[in-house]
């Protein structure tokens, strides 16, 4: 049957039409889609990374300067320790007048004597000074001597780094009482009349 003139075509004439020809194309929406974040997007994700950073850092930074204190402070008992032994060992002496007294001559302990007791470990020996400090503390020693026989020692312990490696400063006298200043900005203290100055640990 012929169609009347300037009616619209039969739902079957859709029907046959294919699926691509009903689609509908935003101009410019792939393009947006294929162009990635934004540079207001991107600079949210960079500030939120430097929030998380500004919160974590410190953090690391305080949790790695406890950790630091806590091994000088055990450094320093080791060191109270074998001064008793040294003393007892080589009693024409007395006690170590250095650190590397107490320690080996090389990475590996040969033969004992009272230049190089091998009583600690060379890394601990070695520690005298910023550039080989141990766990980010460096140590001195100081002596009280008697007609050529120490007497009495004081170790100390200092950070390497103020306020990076470490804030207190650490010491003990030959009565074995380790001592602590809540801030050093400097060398380990050697002396007793300075060592007894700072408050003994609880």
């Amino acid at each position: 049957m012929p169609r009347v003139s300037g009616l619209p075509p039969s739902s079957s004439t859709f029907a046959h039409q294919p699926a691509a020809s009903l689609l509908v194309v935003v101009p410019g929406d792939t393009m947006r889609r294929d162009r990635g974040f934004s540079l207001i997007e991107l600079l949210i994700v960079v500030a939120i990374i430097l929030i998380i950073a500004a919160i974590a850092i410190p953090n690391l930074l305080r949790a790695k300067i406890a950790a630091n204190e806590s091994s000088a402070v055990q450094s320093v008992r080791t060191i109270n320790t074998t001064q008793v032994t040294y003393q007892s060992t080589y009693p024409t002496v007395g006690y170590a007048a250095t650190l590397p007294a107490l320690g080996p001559s090389g990475p590996t302990c040969t033969a004992p004597s009272s230049a190089n007791a091998c009583l600690i470990d060379w890394s601990l020996s070695q520690a005298t000074s910023p550039a080989s400090a141990k766990s980010g503390y460096y140590f001195g020693m100081g002596v009280a001597s008697n007609n050529g026989v120490n007497l009495g020692y004081t170790v100390g312990a200092a950070p390497a780094g103020f306020n990076q490696t470490g804030v207190r400063g650490f010491c003990s006298n030959a009565d074995a009482v380790i001592r602590a200043t809540p801030a050093l900005s400097g060398p380990p203290v050697t002396t007793e009349e300075g060592c007894s100055s700072y408050s003994a640990l609880q």
